[in-house]
């Protein structure tokens, strides 16, 4: 490509990329006008406190100001060949400056810690407000930040120099690829521009995921109930049902045979069955949380019952499956019937909801009430909605390096299962949403003793089944700490297991993979932070230390000859679960098919 020809390349190209981060960042913005609109008594309160503090303002911008100066000497020093220190680096982790160009050449070092140095100085001025209520101040600096890093000099063409390189050597055609997977982007998305993760037609349920085998021995409007097939010639008496989250889909813990987690407690000998919920559509508007607990949990310990003859089961559950399994084991102890959960084992599951993590922004009277009103209107919350509200909670590393790499640098995304799952988005019915948000996240009832399933009060301190609850300590969507002060409504034995990594890596990690450890302490404590100064730190992974738990507190019996699945409605992995929101996901498996 010739010199000359640079001018009009770069004038298009960059008309492009401004069309491009428009449409992004008036995503971000409409985001955050919509919740500063619900939040007008929090703005008012910083606003107020700003003009009570002038002379903290006069100082925040003096210390700009002055970092500012050290930042020219800086670039001064390092254009004419002198050796400069930084006067600001990247936090560890953030990756959108790692190209070697952000730093040798000066004016884009320049760029980078200017722009670093004023997104340091206004979030620590949100820090710094007196007065100001800490829930207001933590959904000020989540708005403050989706602000500055959507407008990072990473996220432009003119300012990138990697993107600027790239698009010369390759004559534009990233872009051209770009434009490409943006519309068939922009076909998948609901409001707001959904990025896919991952190439999605690399994998197919049944064939690549979702492999153990099983049979679908019940179905309702609400779930279908999985009996898998057994690995062992015998096993436990007492099978176990698995409840996952309701908002994802279930394979999450049958992914690949190498990490799966029902393939492997089939390997220990048990009897595992697993709840696929149904994705909701209009016509399941009205599907509230009680329903999910009596006609979802309850109803599958009957088709357990049904397929096994046993009345008891060891329940495993995922995050709000672990709360919907917890409050079935509340409904069953306050009716006052006999328990029909041996063993409970919690995965990352809040039942105090006091201590909501990032999601906490969300929890205002105002924006549950505008949520409601659209949930109401719509007859679902959708799940392609959902699923950019929770990148967005990590924006740098799941909403804006995709977004460059995607339509900037043109790159189709690798195939990664667990980035297939995460992008496998399922609905929430209207009811079911509003009840989360108010009964259990805005209200916190089932801490105030005040959550009635059906009409029936929950107190979890009348369910005497030992519980196991397995939380992650780098987990942002259920804090530990707020799972741990959960645990302790139950009214029986109680063990905790903190795990390293996060809301998905710290549960999904077999004994295999050897990866990631966990800390355990079986001492009283009177506070999560006591429990973690005193617990020990284990290798490898705590998955045999949740069979030793089951098999220690089940019936002195004999295993029993290994159950085989009966015929049931389907094979594994069943309808429902291949139920997709994305037509890309849909033209995927077409594809494959043919």
């Amino acid at each position: 490509m010739s010199q000359s020809s640079y001018g009009p390349l770069f004038e298009a190209l960059s008309h492009y990329n401004d069309k491009l981060l428009t449409m992004a960042k008036a995503q971000t913005e409409r985001t955050a006008q919509a919740l500063l609109q619900t939040n007008l008594d929090d703005l008012g309160k910083v606003l107020e406190q700003t003009s009570q503090q002038p002379g903290q303002l006069i100082h925040a911008q003096m210390n700009w100001w002055q970092d500012q100066l050290k930042l020219v000497q800086h670039t001064l020093l390092k254009s004419a060949g002198q050796e400069s220190d930084p006067v600001i680096q990247p936090e560890q982790g953030d990756r959108r400056f790692k190209a070697e160009a952000w730093s040798e050449q000066p004016i884009y070092d320049y760029l980078k810690q200017s722009y670093l140095l004023t997104a340091k100085h206004l979030l620590a001025s949100v820090d710094a407000l007196e007065g100001v209520p800490q829930k207001s101040r933590e959904r000020l600096r989540f708005f403050t930040r989706q602000y500055l890093n959507a407008m990072a000099p990473s996220n432009f063409l003119a300012t990138n120099p990697e993107l600027l390189k790239l698009t010369l050597e390759s004559d534009g055609q990233n872009l051209v690829r770009g434009l490409a997977l943006l519309a068939e982007d922009l076909e998948r998305s609901a409001d707001q521009l959904n990025i896919r993760l991952t190439d999605e037609a690399a994998f197919e349920l049944g064939r690549d995921l979702a492999l153990t085998p099983g049979r679908v021995v019940q179905r309702t409007e609400l779930y279908e109930l999985i009996q898998y097939s057994p690995s062992t010639e015998t096993v436990a008496k007492t099978p176990v049902l698995i409840v996952p989250p309701f908002i994802n889909k279930y394979y999450i813990m049958d992914m690949r045979p190498q990490n799966s987690l029902v393939a492997w407690l089939v390997a220990q000998g048990q009897t595992v069955f697993m709840i696929s919920w149904r994705n909701p559509g209009p016509a399941q508007a009205n599907i509230d949380l009680d329903d999910y607990v009596v006609d979802g949990v309850l109803a599958a310990m009957d088709g357990v019952e049904a397929a096994t003859g046993e009345r008891e089961v060891h329940g495993i559950g995922y995050c709000i499956g672990g709360t919907a399994l917890s409050l079935a084991m509340g409904w069953l102890a306050a009716r006052r019937q006999k328990q029909r959960v041996r063993t409970a084992t919690l995965f990352t599951t809040l039942l105090d909801f006091s201590q909501p993590g990032e999601l906490g922004i969300f929890i205002h009277e105002p924006i549950i009430a505008a949520l409601e009103a659209q949930n109401e209107a719509k007859g679902i919350m959708d799940g392609r909605q959902l699923a950019v509200s929770f990148s967005l909670l990590r924006e740098n590393n799941l909403y804006w390096n995709y977004y460059i790499d995607s339509y900037l640098k043109g790159k189709s995304p690798v195939a990664f299962d667990l980035l297939h799952w995460n992008g496998d988005s399922t609905n929430v019915a209207g009811k079911t949403h509003n009840s989360l948000l108010r009964r259990l996240y805005l209200e916190n009832q089932l801490v105030k003793g005040e959550l009635k399933i059906r009409q029936t009060r929950i107190d979890l301190s009348k369910v005497k089944t030992p519980v196991l609850l397995v939380s992650a300590i780098d987990d942002h969507i259920a804090l530990w700490q707020g799972t741990w002060q959960g645990m302790r409504l139950f009214g029986g034995e109680q063990r905790f297991i903190l795990a390293e990594s996060g809301h998905i890596a710290g549960i999904i990690n077999p004994p295999a993979a050897n990866k990631y450890g966990f800390w355990q302490n079986d001492a009283p404590c009177e506070s999560p932070e006591a429990w973690h100064a005193g617990a020990t730190h284990q290798g490898g992974s705590w998955w045999p230390e949740m069979t030793a738990f089951i098999k220690a507190r089940d019936e002195a019996s004999e295993p029993i000859p290994a159950r085989e699945p009966g015929e049931g409605l389907a094979a594994a992995p069943g309808s429902y679960v291949k139920e997709r929101l994305n037509p890309i996901f849909t033209k995927a498996a077409e594809e494959v098919t043919t």
